[in-house]
């Protein structure tokens, strides 16, 4: 089983996010994706909505999908979320990390040079970067040029044949069965597919000052939201 794994504060989880996952399964063939919700985030303020409240949204948000499901993986540390602590309990479970791919966004992605255990993050597993609105994964070429030769641009089907950048000597292909293979070794994998212009800022913003979200959250995220009265004192 080819699988991801989507960590993020969620805080709230939006269709944004949602599309990243998507444009990554899709692109990857991936036969699941877990969301992963952190419990404590590393490299931001402390979340809005609580650790619990931030995992029932995301439960909300992908019930209706049967590839996506939810993973309580950042929830047990009790400290900071970070990246490479979830490989090591992923590890520890018996998980060949190596195989399985982290899903993020390009924005949070150009600040990995600060991420724990960088660069040898990079060599425990594959890395699929999905665009953001401003934010292109091809760019990132540009954006982390050290990383650039390691970069390899997904398919957006199963029927093309994508060469590695000069002087790797890695490709992803789409054998007739199968669907797509991925590099040997890890690597970066961008994935240019358009996602929904959304941010949990804003949302929390809109809430704050009382305007509607429709569109923005799936609706049982919204309807939940409501009747907790989350996000309705600050931004």
């Amino acid at each position: 089983m080819r699988v991801g794994y989507y960590g993020g504060t969620f805080d709230p989880i939006h269709v944004g996010h949602l599309d990243v996952a998507r444009a990554a399964q899709h692109a990857l063939d991936l036969d699941r994706v877990y969301f992963v919700p952190a419990e404590q985030p590393p490299h931001r303020s402390k979340p809005r909505a609580s650790a619990a409240h931030r995992f029932a949204m995301a439960a909300l948000a992908i019930a209706a999908a049967p590839r996506f499901a939810l993973s309580d993986l950042e929830m047990r540390g009790g400290g900071p979320s970070y990246t490479s602590a979830t490989l090591d309990r992923l590890a520890a479970s018996g998980v060949d990390t190596r195989a399985c791919v982290l899903i993020t966004g390009a924005d949070a992605f150009q600040d990995i040079p600060s991420w724990k255990d960088f660069p040898a993050i990079l060599d425990r597993c594959h890395m699929a970067v999905v665009s953001r609105p401003d934010r292109p994964a091809p760019a990132l070429r540009f954006t982390l040029p050290s990383l650039a030769v390691r970069m390899i641009d997904a398919p957006a089907g199963a029927s093309r044949m994508i060469d590695a950048p000069a002087g790797a000597s890695r490709m992803i292909d789409a054998p007739a069965a199968g669907g797509t293979r991925l590099p040997a070794t890890p690597g970066i994998l961008l994935v240019d597919a358009p996602t929904a212009p959304v941010s949990s800022t804003d949302i929390r913003r809109r809430l704050a000052a009382r305007e509607d979200i429709g569109g923005l959250v799936p609706a049982a995220v919204e309807e939940y939201i409501e009747k907790h009265g989350l996000y309705v004192e600050q931004a």
